[in-house]
């Protein structure tokens, strides 16, 4: 388990990390997502000693990562891949790594088979592509077996297959009980890899909720109903205004917010209209998270979510 209290980091005057609380349980992917210059990196760098706070605590499993004997056995941790000897091979880099925390020699060929690196294990690390690096940044990570793991953005370079695999490990190592804290900027992955989200804005923390509460709670559910007939829309239409809806209309369709869709059903059936269609629209994490960090964003474009 990862536990912050208080986490707090300043530079000069500008605090980039704001008095952040919470914690990231084993068992689940808890995704950490805020927008650029949110504190994200600077978060992970502090949980892995990296930065020092200005105030506050963070806990790997009730200690801090400078107390750690041998920090990869118990946490790995993926924040830059290219972060290594360009001249090494990708198994002599992970054999140094796994020296350096008293980590059997043999784990060095079992993780480069687990991320599909055996075939290069003797090609300089410094030649890798981004994805390929990614992948020994993700070999580091599991090198020691660790009970706790954070990764920011460990699809980042990988064509689709490889997004799939990650998304796999991701939920593979929660169900194995570990702890799995992922920064990422794809909110359709998280969607589908993470049980938990933390979302950060300006150094704060603005959400720590299950992703299907996340999403319901700042999001709007609509329900879009296909009338063939011009007046039978607009007679709907003024019905569903009426029980307190917000519509709009687009060729054919009546886009109703903030109305139960067994209502609007009781409405259609009431009124007798004939329809082609009565369908509930969900909407996405991606539209659930620009709702919330709107005002949060440092670098505005104007562009509508």
């Amino acid at each position: 388990m990862i536990t912050l209290r208080g986490l707090t980091k300043r530079y000069g005057e500008k605090t980039v990390v704001d008095g952040l609380t919470f914690a990231v349980e084993p068992g689940k992917v808890t995704g950490f997502l805020g927008p650029n210059g949110a504190g994200k990196s600077t978060t992970m760098r502090m949980t892995l000693g990296l930065d020092a706070p200005s105030a506050g605590e963070v806990r790997i499993d009730g200690k801090r990562y400078e107390d750690l004997r041998f920090p990869l056995r118990e946490v790995g941790a993926l924040l830059e891949a290219k972060a290594l000897h360009p001249g090494r091979s990708a198994g002599k880099h992970l054999l140094a790594m796994a020296r350096s925390n008293g980590i059997p020699a043999s784990r060095v060929d079992e993780v480069l088979a687990t991320v599909g690196l055996t075939d290069v294990a003797g090609k300089r690390a410094g030649t890798f592509s981004l994805g390929m690096g990614q992948r020994l940044g993700i070999a580091g990570a599991l090198l020691g077996d660790p009970g706790v793991l954070m990764f920011d953005e460990p699809v980042n370079g990988l064509d689709p297959d490889g997004v799939r695999w990650v998304r796999h490990l991701m939920r593979s190592l929660a169900e194995e009980g570990r702890t799995v804290f992922v920064s990422s900027h794809l909110m359709s992955e998280m969607q589908l890899t993470a049980d938990r989200l933390v979302v950060i804005g300006k150094g704060r923390l603005l959400a720590d909720a299950p992703v299907d509460e996340f999403i319901a709670g700042n999001s709007r559910t609509s329900v879009v109903v296909r009338v063939p007939a011009p007046a039978d829309l607009r007679v709907l239409d003024q019905r569903l205004r009426a029980l307190g809806a917000a519509t709009e209309t687009d060729q054919g369709e009546l886009l109703v917010h903030d109305l139960p869709v067994h209502l609007v059903g009781d409405a259609v059936h009431e009124l007798g209209i004939r329809v082609h269609g009565l369908t509930e629209r969900t909407a996405s994490l991606e539209q659930a998270y620009m709702e919330l960090t709107a005002s949060s964003v440092e670098y505005g474009t104007g562009v509508a979510a």
